[in-house]
């Protein structure tokens, strides 16, 4: 009991633990050693994880991913993941937030009057946020718990053993002593502070059992023997260890061979330090292929870092890329997910520098997909704004489809059609749909007038027969000089009130008929040029009246008239003023005839363009 008073003395100052049994033999390294290995080689089995960048996710797969993290009792794991995606996570939702805020401001609403509640991955991402906080509590609750038991349960043993190594009955105290043994064995970890001191006042009652039982010294030794044969097995397993090529598997096996080599029982003291020492050479293999591993890594780290690096570079152009055309962007999509591959062919990257290189590829990608949605969003609203354009179409040429108005409705319905030609396209899933209607309104009607359209050909083809006739009339009057204004009014109105003709005629029939109306005037017995002059005009005008571009026509005329007759008027004036300055000439006399000349028919024309005009306001 001295001994153990003032072991854990010499642990309460803080010296390593150090316990000497009566033997001599010191257990320091077995104990030690064996804590920091572990220890180290828990710390160095973090550093290998992968490092996961989630600076691209989105509110679903964060909201998917903290749904796996509240099923995962790796709370150390699950801490370090939560740390990295709680901040990145909450920066999309005050993205989120601060543009509902701003829509809502901008609808009148006030910002007191602001309530916003997120979406269903918010709901899923805090109830599972808060489940894993409460789990988290709820087991190192439970871990505490169960730690301060095991202390108790262990205290009881040591307190047992105490008594078996003081007591003078042998009958069966080796079978009590390994009892105890195995439910030392079986307790779990104690609190920290406790379990050095625990662990040595255990080792130095067994010490103290062993030396004070001699009459089972040889039963001590067989079992140290055996003790021994199981160590010498963790030797060989930890030695292959060293061939295996997964770090991680290695590791991890390793430190289970430790935790079995710590709790295996003493060997005889001559082989004591020498089974050490070779399972801690077979450690040392392990740990110095780990730290190669771990150096290779770095240097592989590095080169994906300047690859990386370059790729963030390269993909900064995309942030202000901006078209009004579809296939730009497009393109540019399948350049900048190309340059994603490439990124994610590429390693993971050195700790201190992945936030930064992921940050600055991933906002460039984000950005370019941001202003991407925004043009298609803007291309969405003005296809739907197309639809309700082509819908107003549709409806209109459901209106006309049944009309018998054929020319007119025919010249409405192409003008439809060019207009739905200008509007631009519609929503893909409409596009089908919108246009079906259409179609089958106009060819509902254009069907409808091919059907009249053998009656109306027959009706033409006898228009231009008549029509014919009435030039034959003509120019038979023009040949045997007969002809007057009256017959030329008659023939006129016949002509003009004959229908139409198949247009590929049209122009032939008008040409023929105009030559045969000017031979028919030019024929006119004793008609002046001035008679002539009216009549043509006369005859102009009354083809005007049945003409349904008449209006314009008309009006297009009277400028040509009234342009003559500026003309003319300036040039008489201009011609009056000159012969103002002939007087002192010596050839005044014969310019002044000339002129005056000019000037007399000037005024005659003058005369007979205002009798056109006058007339012209008649019709």
């Amino acid at each position: 009991m001295e001994m153990e008073r003032e072991k854990t003395e010499e642990q309460e100052q803080g010296h390593p633990t150090e316990v000497v049994t009566n033997h001599g033999h010191t257990l320091q390294s077995e104990i030690d050693l064996s804590d920091r290995d572990e220890h180290h080689d828990e710390h160095h089995e973090d550093e290998v994880h992968e490092h996961v960048d989630y600076s691209h996710y989105t509110k679903q797969q964060f909201a998917d991913l903290i749904k796996d993290l509240a099923k995962d009792a790796n709370f150390k794991k699950v801490d370090n993941i939560l740390r990295e995606i709680k901040p990145l996570y909450d920066e999309i939702r005050d993205k989120e937030r601060a543009e509902a805020l701003l829509k809502f401001t901008a609808g009148g609403g006030t910002e007191e009057d602001f309530d916003y509640k997120g979406d269903e991955s918010d709901n899923v991402f805090d109830a599972n946020f808060k489940l894993i906080r409460d789990r988290r509590a709820q087991y190192f609750k439970q871990q505490e718990e169960q730690k301060l038991d095991n202390l108790q349960k262990k205290q009881e043993i040591l307190e047992k053993l105490r008594v078996l190594s003081d007591s003078q009955d042998t009958s069966d105290q080796f079978d009590s002593f390994k009892t105890l043994q195995r439910e030392w064995k079986a307790i779990g970890a104690v609190p920290g502070p406790q379990a050095k001191t625990l662990w040595a006042n255990y080792h130095a009652l067994l010490d103290r059992f062993y030396d004070n039982q001699s009459i089972y010294f040889e039963l001590k030794e067989l079992d140290r023997r055996k003790n021994l044969e199981a160590k010498i097995e963790l030797c060989v397993r930890a030695e292959k260890l060293a061939d295996v090529e997964i770090i991680k598997d290695a590791i991890r096996e390793l430190n289970e061979l430790h935790h079995e080599f710590k709790h295996l029982g003493p060997v005889p003291k001559e082989d004591k330090e020498a089974v050490w020492q070779r399972f801690k050479a077979a450690s040392d293999a392990v740990y110095a292929k780990r730290d190669a591993y771990l150096q290779n890594l770095q240097q592989e780290l590095q080169v994906n870092l300047g690859g990386k690096a370059s790729l963030s570079d390269e993909v900064q152009q995309f942030i202000d890329f901006n078209s009004d055309r579809i296939k730009e962007w497009n393109q540019k999509t399948k350049e900048i997910l190309e340059l994603q591959k490439r990124w994610e062919v590429i390693g993971g990257l050195p700790r201190a520098k992945a936030k930064e290189v992921n940050k600055k590829f991933w906002s460039a990608f984000k950005t370019f997909f941001n202003n991407k949605n925004v043009f298609f969003k803007k291309l969405d609203e003005e296809r739907e704004q197309n639809l309700q354009l082509k819908n107003d179409l549709v409806k209109k040429a459901i209106e006309l489809k049944e009309s018998n108005d054929w020319e007119r409705t025919s010249n409405e319905l192409k003008n439809l059609q060019q207009k739905w030609k200008d509007v631009g396209p519609v929503p893909e899933k409409f596009r089908e749909k919108v246009f079906k209607e259409f179609k089958d309104a106009c060819d509902h009607f254009f069907e409808q007038r091919r059907t009249q359209h053998g009656k109306v050909e027959s009706e033409q083809a006898e228009n231009l027969r008549l029509k014919e006739d009435v030039c034959s009339d003509l120019e038979a009057h023009a040949s045997a000089h007969t002809g007057t204004e009256d017959i030329l009014l008659e023939l006129q109105a016949k002509f003009n009130s004959i229908g139409f003709v198949p247009k590929k005629d049209i122009n032939a029939i008008r040409t023929r008929y105009h030559e045969a109306v000017e031979r028919f005037i030019n024929s006119i017995p004793g008609i002046t040029e001035d008679e002539k002059g009216k009549i043509t005009l006369e005859n102009q005008l009354n083809e005007l009246r049945s003409d349904p571009m008449a209006e314009r026509k008309i009006f297009q005329k009277e400028q040509v008239i009234r342009k003559k007759i500026s003309k003319v008027e300036n040039d008489i004036a201009l011609w009056k003023n000159n012969l103002e300055f002939f007087g002192r000439s010596k050839n005044a006399d014969k310019f002044k005839d000339e002129f005056n000349d000019k000037i007399r028919e000037a005024s005659d024309h003058l005369k007979q363009l205002k009798e056109q005009l006058k007339l012209l306001k008649t019709v």
